[in-house]
């Protein structure tokens, strides 16, 4: 897992649209960057929708917030335009992102273990370093917490 002050990997992944994304794309703004495991789940959907509707005071912060799950820009599209989400959702099919970032992890469910994402969210600084972050998160009022924890 990443640390306050560490720099924050770039990386390169198709988004919802299947267009290639960079993180380094978004130096000199403050990025959101959200880790969920599923698109179109109710916690996922939920957080997202949180994110959306907190969208212009994010702006007002010069934060951009950017979703990051292992679902295919198929179904990130789909998820997007079902809940009118206004900003990119990462198709990281690979878990490359998530296992860089720290937060592919083993969970279990039901008895059952399995690798999957455990909900994180990072605060990185118009520096490109991590500036905070929210591990295991729970999903309601997280937007809220995030916005505060913004400089």
């Amino acid at each position: 897992m990443l640390k306050i002050g560490d720099q924050a990997p770039d990386f390169e992944v198709l988004d919802d649209r299947g267009q290639t994304f960079h993180l380094s794309g978004l130096k000199g703004k403050t990025v959101v960057l959200y880790f969920y495991p599923k698109a179109d789940t109710p916690g996922c959907t939920k957080e997202s929708c949180e994110f959306r509707d907190h969208a212009a005071e994010y702006a007002t912060k010069n934060a951009a917030v950017v979703g990051v799950s292992p679902d295919e820009p198929s179904a990130q599209a789909k998820f997007k335009s079902k809940y009118e989400l206004t900003f990119p959702l990462l198709a990281d099919a690979d878990h490359k992102i998530a296992e860089t970032y720290g937060v592919w992890k083993e969970k279990s469910m039901y008895g059952k273990t399995y690798m999957g994402v455990e909900r994180t969210t990072y605060i990185i600084g118009p520096d490109g370093r991590i500036a905070h972050v929210f591990e295991k998160v729970k999903v309601d009022g997280h937007a809220e917490q995030v916005l505060a924890a913004l400089n």
